[in-house]
C-alpha cells in the first residue's frame, strides 16, 4: 500500500480508496473518457479487472457478483453509450436492492454542457433508478465520495449508487488522504427496531389461528435466514417465499409452502388468501405476490411487515404493524420471546393442501419436458448449487422445480425481468464464489442478448454450466397470447435461432445437445464431470406452458391450474 498525502492523479487516488473498500474485482469496458482510469489500473494488479464484451455484461456481471457474496458490485464504463448501456443493469440492481458502485466517465468538465462527443449526462439518466447519484466536480472529493458511495450502497436498503468522473478531473493531482468520516445528512440506514412493535406483532401471532409467513428478498440480503428459521420454529408458522427470497427458508422444511403469485403454488396462494395474519417479511407486495390487490388476503384481520425502508410500510397493502428495520435485528428481538401460534388446525388444512396439489406436469417419455430438466439438475446437485437465469418462462420453471436449501442460492432478476441478464451473472457469481458450482439456466432468447460475454467463461476458463431451454420461441410471451389472446401469435417464433452448440464452440466452450430423456441425462452429467464451462441445450416443446397461473386482474385463489393438474 503507498503511503498517504502523496501527490497523486485523480485515477490513481479512485484505484487506492477501492482497494481500501475491500474491492478485488470490477467489471468493465474501456473507453476515451475513462482512459487515465484505466492507464491506473496497469499498476494496480491487485485490483482484477473482468474486461466484458459488453458493458451490459459488465453491469450484470457485478450484479451476480454482488448478490453471490453480499459484497459491493462494482462495474466501471465509458461516457455516452459506455454509460448509457448501463442503464438497463442499474435499473436491475435497483429494482432488487443490490448493493453496487456504478463509475462512468464523462467529458472533460470545459465542455460539459455543450454536446460533446459522446457527452451524455448519465446522472440524470439514472436519477431514478440509483440509490444516490456523484458528479466529481473535484479532484480533491473523490477520497470521500468513494467512502461514502460505498457506505450508501451496501446500508439500509441497498441499491446502486453512481460515481460520474470527467476525463480532467481524473488525470488532475491531489493531495491524497484517504477518508474514514462520515456525515451523510439525513440518512438514517439502519433504524432501531422498535420493541413496541414487535410486541404487538407477537401478540397477534398469540392470538392468531391462521398465520402465515411471507419472507422476500430482504430475508437474503439481511442474512437472516437463521432467524427466520428459529422464529418459525418457535411460532410454528407456514412460510410461503417470493422468487427473491427463494433459499431464504430451506425447502424441505414441513412447514414450507412454495413459492407464492402469479406462478404460485396452491398451497401458498390459498394460505395467503386465507389466513387471519400475514406477517412480510422483507417483501414489499409488489403486484406479481398481490395480484388483484382489492382481493388480496380478504380474511387477514392484521398484515405485519418487517422492512428495514419504511418507504415500503403500507405503500401497496395497509400494514396494521409496522416493524421498521434490520430483518436479522428485528427476528432477533423477536425470537426472545416468541411464542407458538394456536395453529394445529390450520397446518394441518395448509399441509393437505401442499399433498393434494403439487406441482404437477405431464412428464412424456417421447419429449424432453423443462420441468424434468429442472428436477434432474435438483436432483443431481442437491439443491446446493448456486444458479442464475435468464426471464421467462424457464426462470418460473426454475423455481418451481428447483429446491432450493440455502440464501444465495437463487441470482435473478426480479422486478424488473431483464433478458439477458442470466449469463453475465453467472460470470459475475462464479468468479465471486469460486467453490461453488454456478449454473446459469436461460431461454433460448434470452442467453442470445448478452451470448458473447461466454468468451469470459473460456478466456477466464469459469466452470459455469450453461443451461439452455430451447422450446424455439419467446415462451412467456406466447404463453400470454395462448391464453389471454386468443391463440394470435405475434413475432414469438425464435425457431431462425443459431445452434447453440456451435455457438459454443465457436467460443471454445463444449456444447451439448439433448432432445430426450435419456440424451438430457447423459449430456448433464458429462458437463458436471467436466472441470471447465460447458452449455447444454436441452430442445422441448414449443407447446409447454407455466402452471399454476393467475391472470392479471384476478385474485391469487383463482389459479389456472392447466394440464399439469392432470384432471
Amino acid at each position: 500500500m503507498s503511503k498517504n498525502n502523496e501527490m497523486i492523479t485523480g485515477s490513481e487516488a479512485l484505484l487506492r480508496c477501492l482497494e481500501m473498500e475491500g474491492v478485488d474485482y470490477v467489471f468493465g469496458y474501456p473507453g476515451g473518457n475513462v482512459l487515465y482510469i484505466y492507464d491506473a489500473l496497469v499498476s494496480r494488479p491487485e485490483i482484477k479487472h473482468i474486461l466484458t464484451r459488453h458493458e451490459q455484461g459488465a453491469v450484470h456481471a457485478a450484479d451476480g457478483y454482488a448478490r453471490s457474496t453480499g459484497k459491493v458490485g462494482v462495474c466501471i464504463a465509458t461516457s455516452g453509450p459506455g454509460a448509457t448501456n448501463l442503464v438497463t443493469g442499474i435499473a436491475t440492481a435497483y429494482m432488487d436492492s443490490v448493493p453496487m458502485v456504478i463509475i462512468t466517465g464523462n467529458v472533460p468538465t470545459t465542455v460539459i454542457g455543450t454536446d460533446a462527443f459522446q457527452e451524455a449526462d448519465i446522472v440524470s439518466i439514472t436519477m431514478s433508478i440509483t440509490k444516490h447519484s456523484y458528479l466529481v466536480r473535484d479532484v480533491n472529493d473523490i477520497p470521500r465520495i468513494i467512502h461514502e458511495a460505498f457506505y450508501i450502497a451496501n446500508t439500509g436498503r441497498k441499491g446502486p449508487v453512481l460515481i460520474d468522473i470527467p476525463k480532467d478531473i481524473s488525470n488532475q493531482k491531489l493531495n491524497f488522504s484517504p477518508s474514514d468520516h462520515l456525515n451523510i445528512r439525513g440518512y438514517n440506514p439502519e433504524p432501531k427496531p422498535d420493541q413496541t412493535e414487535i410486541d404487538r406483532l407477537l401478540s397477534a401471532i398469540e392470538e392468531s389461528e391462521k398465520p402465515v409467513i411471507i419472507a422476500g428478498g430482504g430475508v437474503v440480503y439481511s442474512n437472516a435466514s437463521e432467524e427466520l428459521l428459529e422464529f418459525v420454529n418457535k411460532t410454528n408458522i407456514p412460510v410461503t417465499t417470493t422468487l427473491l427470497g427463494s433459499g431464504s427458508f430451506p425447502s424441505a422444511h414441513r412447514l414450507w409452502l412454495g413459492m407464492l403469485g402469479m406462478h404460485g403454488t396452491y398451497a401458498a396462494n390459498m394460505a395467503v388468501q386465507n389466513a387471519d395474519l400475514i406477517i412480510s417479511i422483507g417483501s414489499r407486495f409488489d403486484d406479481r405476490i398481490t395480484m388483484k390487490l382489492d382481493a388480496f388476503a380478504p380474511n387477514a384481520k392484521r398484515i405485519a411487515h418487517i422492512d428495514i425502508d419504511p418507504a415500503e410500510i403500507g405503500k401497496n397493502v395497509k400494514t396494521d404493524i409496522a416493524c421498521v428495520g434490520d430483518i436479522k435485528a428485528v427476528l432477533t428481538h423477536a425470537n426472545r420471546k416468541a411464542k407458538p401460534a394456536h395453529s394445529s388446525e390450520w397446518i394441518n388444512l395448509t399441509q393437505d393442501h401442499k399433498s393434494k396439489y403439487p406441482l404437477r406436469y405431464n412428464d412424456s417419455d417421447s419429449q424432453l419436458k423443462p420441468q424434468f430438466v429442472i428436477e434432474m439438475i435438483s436432483e443431481t446437485t442437491g439443491g446446493d448449487a448456486l444458479i442464475t437465469t435468464d426471464v421467462g418462462q424457464h426462470q418460473m420453471w426454475t423455481a418451481q422445480f428447483y429446491q432450493f436449501n440455502t440464501p444465495r442460492s437463487l441470482i435473478t432478476s426480479g422486478g424488473l425481468g431483464t433478458m439477458g441478464f442470466g449469463l453475465p451473472a453467472a460470470i459475475g457469481a462464479q468468479i465471486g464464489s469460486p467453490d461453488r458450482l454456478v449454473i446459469s439456466i436461460n431461454g433460448d432468447g434470452g442467453i442470445q442478448m448478452c451470448a458473447q460475454e461466454m468468451a469470459i467463461c473460456a478466456i477466464h476458463n469459469l466452470p459455469v454450466k450453461i443451461v439452455v431451454i430451447n422450446n424455439q420461441s419467446l415462451g412467456m410471451v406466447k404463453q400470454w397470447q395462448d391464453i389471454v389472446y386468443e391463440k394470435r401469435y405475434s413475432q414469438v417464433d425464435l425457431s431462425g435461432s443459431p445452434s447453440f452448440v456451435k455457438l459454443a464452440d465457436a467460443y471454445g466452450i463444449k456444447g451439448l445437445r439433448a432432445t430426450n430423456k435419456e440424451e438430457a441425462i447423459r449430456a448433464w452429467h458429462e458437463a458436471l464431470d467436466i472441470a471447465g464451462p460447458v452449455l447444454v441445450e436441452f430442445v422441448v416443446p414449443t407447446a409447454e406452458n407455466v402452471y399454476p397461473m393467475v391472470l392479471s386482474g384476478s385474485p391469487l385463489n383463482q389459479m389456472v391450474m392447466g394440464e399439469n393438474a392432470n384432471d
